[in-house]
């Protein structure tokens, strides 16, 4: 889909559903580092993790994010839309961005929406990591603020000049060049690991 610099696409008829589906980047990256920052403080002063384990745990969720991210960006919002419905799933999810990269207001899902799905991670990683949830989700939250932010900058800035240059580049060629690769958003680690950065060209 050929993308527009400038406007918005309308995803609702219904001008409340419309209204929700747009956020300030600020609020679910504010909601989540603090969350995150609870996650830790309540772990630790109730004796759940210690801080060694916190630390260690933090980073580990921040990693499964990275993974996370990358799988959603490749098999979610890129699915084959081979049906009326995925199609209108997918440009729901995500194609929308594609045709109107420069909206700022579709650059996050609406904080009622992530905070369920941060719920479900809560619940879900209680079963796999026990009382190392804390630490574990509080990453995964910081990953995903991390990522709000990153995927944010890059639409709404020029890139630095420095070493984030790189995160820059790499997501202008998923959105301008090769829509098949450079999955990454937060970190290109999984495009390398799996095979998807994009092809060098002479």
């Amino acid at each position: 889909m050929k993308p527009n610099h400038k406007g918005s696409a309308q995803l609702f008829q219904n001008p409340v559903l419309e209204k929700l589906t747009r956020t300030n980047v600020a609020v679910p990256i504010s909601i989540f580092i603090i969350i995150a920052i609870g996650l830790i403080y309540y772990g630790v002063t109730h004796s759940f993790i210690n801080i060694l384990e916190a630390v260690s745990f933090f980073f580990l969720g921040w990693l499964i994010f990275t993974f996370i991210e990358y799988l959603a960006h490749r098999y979610v919002f890129h699915m084959e839309t081979d049906t009326p419905l995925k199609a209108r799933l997918q440009y729901l999810f995500h194609g929308n961005h594609h045709e109107f990269p420069k909206d700022k207001k579709r650059l996050a899902m609406p904080p009622v929406v992530s905070i369920l799905y941060a719920s479900a991670f809560f619940f879900f990683f209680k079963l796999i990591f026990g009382q190392f949830v804390f630490g574990v989700v509080a990453g995964v939250l910081f990953g995903y603020a991390m990522y709000l932010y990153v995927h944010y900058a890059v639409h709404a800035y020029a890139p630095p000049k420095n070493f984030l240059k790189v995160l820059w580049v790499h997501h202008s060629i998923h959105h301008y060049k090769d829509h098949d690769a450079a999955f990454g958003v937060s970190s290109p680690l999984w495009d390398h690991i799996l095979g998807t950065m994009p092809k060098k060209t002479k």
